[in-house]
């Protein structure tokens, strides 16, 4: 069944299907809308473990000078402006962000934009490797 250039197959059972619920239920996803929200998201946002762990990571010389806080704001913050300054909005959009970490200054994201578990919108922020 072909609709709208979109490949429907009714022929094969679903095996296994790990929600957008479950992944944050398991700690795979972390939900950060309710500060997102402050920096203008309308959807929900949640981040992957991963960006999360970065978050929370703050290299010994900046202790007590940044929080987990204040670094999840300027992530949530950086990706809001750069969906404003996208020239061509998609569903994907990387952005980079001065964000300490390890022996690094910058930090590439990736933020991705599609279908929660009921088909509502929702967006994912990640390492430009994950998806």
């Amino acid at each position: 069944m072909n609709t709208d250039n979109v490949v429907v197959d009714t022929d094969w059972d679903v095996i296994y299907a790990y929600t957008r619920t479950q992944a944050l239920d398991d700690g795979v996803l972390v939900d950060v809308s309710e500060m997102a929200r402050e920096a203008g998201f309308v959807w929900p946002v949640a981040v992957t473990a991963a960006v999360w762990a970065i978050v929370e990571d703050i290299p010994a010389r900046f202790q007590g000078i940044q929080s987990i806080e204040g670094r999840l704001w300027d992530l949530v913050w950086m990706a809001y402006c750069a969906i404003r300054q996208a020239q061509h909005p998609g569903t994907q959009l990387a952005y980079s962000l001065i964000m300490h970490h390890g022996r690094k200054t910058y930090l590439t994201l990736k933020l991705v934009t599609g279908p929660g578990d009921h088909g509502e919108p929702v967006v994912t922020i990640m390492l430009p490797g994950e998806d």
